[in-house]
């Protein structure tokens, strides 16, 4: 099998941000959807990322985060093993971020392929 990570993005949300009753619904989602792919044997790892941060442009200039200039952000990523980056694909779909209008991008890891 070769190893795949999914990675979660999604806009900003600002102002409108979901309630905690609905961010717990969507806890549960995505508690399910990792757990299929768990159950499937093929979840490796995954971590939530922070909207805080630094940015190392050339020129050695640094940009505090969260960042107003990018019209989406990295929510996240999960490590998956499959055996093409189609079966990795496959798994796409179902994904929470899809619900609230973000997207799955899935590439695979360089080094870690057989």
């Amino acid at each position: 099998m070769k190893e795949f990570v999914m990675l979660f993005r999604n806009a900003p949300t600002g102002a409108n941000r979901p309630t905690p009753e609905i961010m717990q619904e969507f806890a549960k989602k995505w508690d399910n959807w990792l757990g299929g792919i768990a159950a499937q044997g093929k979840f490796i790892s995954g971590s939530r990322l922070s909207h805080e941060g630094k940015i190392l442009k050339p020129g050695n200039v640094i940009t505090d985060g969260p960042f107003a200039e990018v019209k989406e952000i990295l929510g996240g990523f999960i490590n998956i093993k499959a055996d093409s980056i189609e079966d990795a694909f496959s798994m796409a779909p179902g994904c929470p971020i899809l619900l609230l209008g973000g997207y799955v991008e899935v590439r695979p890891v360089i080094g870690n392929n057989d």
